[in-house]
Formats: C-alpha cells, structure tokens, sequence
C-alpha cells in the first residue's frame, strides 16, 4: 500500500506539462486570426491604369476650366478698371463743388450791392467797382463749369426751382416762374443750389369778373 501512492503521483507530474502547452497553444491561437485579419484589410486595392485616351480628356477638361476661370477674372478686371475710371472721372468733374459753392454767397452779396447802388450818382465808383469783382467771379465760374439756373419766364421745374411763394397774376400762365430771388446754379450736369423763384398763380375767375366790371 505504501509502495502505490509514490507512483502515482510521478504520472500526474509528468501530465501536467502537456497539459499547460495546450493551454499556452490555443491561447495564441486568436493573436494569429486577428493578424491574419489585420494584413487582408490593409492590402491595397488594385486600381485600373489610365488609357492615353483618358489621360488626354482629363487633360483637356482641366485646360478648359483653367481657361474659363482665366477669362472670368479678365472680365471682373475690366470691369474693375472701368468702373474705377468712371469714378475717377467724376471726382475731377466735381471736386471743386463745395468751393464753389461757398464763393455763391459773395457772389449774392455783390449783386445785391449792385442793384442797391444803381441811380445814385454817389456811388457810381463802387458800383462800377463791384461789377468789375462780379464778372471776374462768374469767369471763374465758368471756368470750372458753373453755369445758372434759366429760371425768368420758365415753367416751374421742381428739380431746379424751390418756389418760396405763389402770386396770382394775369399777366403769365399758371405756373410759371415771374420772379427770382435768388439764382439757382448747376456744375456740369449737377446741380449745385435751386433757385429761390415766386411762381404764377392763376386768379379766381370771381375777381377776374370784377376787374372787367371795374375796368368798364
């Protein structure tokens, strides 16, 4: 009895061994499976070459729209360029605007001062003095394109005329410009001021009757 128990447990020593490698193997066994899958998925597709064919319409359709975008920023260039002229030439048509209009209030001034002298022997001097500034002025005027408003006798023009008052008369058509008070003045094609007009009023056919009567 005592002899047995020795031997038997030698066999069981020399098993376990075996047994530990097949664990050890089949543990290993999904590590390969997963590099295995790993290498397939990265594999490179294959691709089909380019006949010369293809090449060539490629090519060309790449040539084509070079071209297009070529001819689109000429064209945007032009444009830039026209439009920078037109601006350009406006500045110098009317960059002496505000100047000029400053200089309309001594000119104003002068022609008041002229017509409050006329008829009066004693200021005969100045008047002529004060022509003599006032022709100088309107030459430098036009000079620079600064022309007045037609407005006497001249149907009403909003666009030209600001009417500061209306008078019934006979004399005119409706509408009409019978007075100026102060003159309107263009630069160019611009407008600088309005001038300052009393418009005509037509009168009541009522009073028109009783002038008639009177005048009989």
């Amino acid at each position: 009895m005592g002899d047995k128990s020795p031997e038997k447990d030698d066999c069981m020593t020399e098993k376990d061994p075996i047994k530990v490698k097949f664990q050890t193997d089949d543990s290993d066994m999904p590590e390969a499976d997963s590099q295995e899958g790993e290498s397939s998925e990265s594999a490179p597709e294959e691709t089909t070459p380019q006949t010369p064919e293809e090449k060539l319409e490629q090519a060309q359709a790449e040539a084509a729209a070079a071209q297009d975008r070529f001819l689109r920023a000429s064209a945007e260039l032009e444009n830039y360029k026209k439009r920078t002229q037109k601006e350009m030439a406006e500045f110098k048509r009317f960059a002496n605007a505000s100047l000029v209009k400053e200089i309309l209030g001594v000119v104003d001034n002068l022609e008041r001062a002229l017509e409050s002298s006329n008829g009066t022997n004693e200021k005969v001097q100045l008047a002529e003095g004060l022509d003599l500034t006032l022709k100088e002025l309107l030459k430098i005027f036009k000079a620079f394109h600064v022309t007045p408003v037609e407005s006497l006798g001249e149907k009403f023009d909003p666009r030209y005329h600001q009417a500061m008052m209306q008078e019934e008369t006979s004399d005119h058509p409706e509408n009409v410009v019978i007075k100026e008070l102060q003159k309107g003045y263009m630069i160019h094609d611009r407008l600088l001021r309005p001038a300052m007009v009393v418009v005509s009023k037509s009168v009541p056919a009522s009073q028109n009757d009783g002038q008639s009567d009177g005048n009989k």
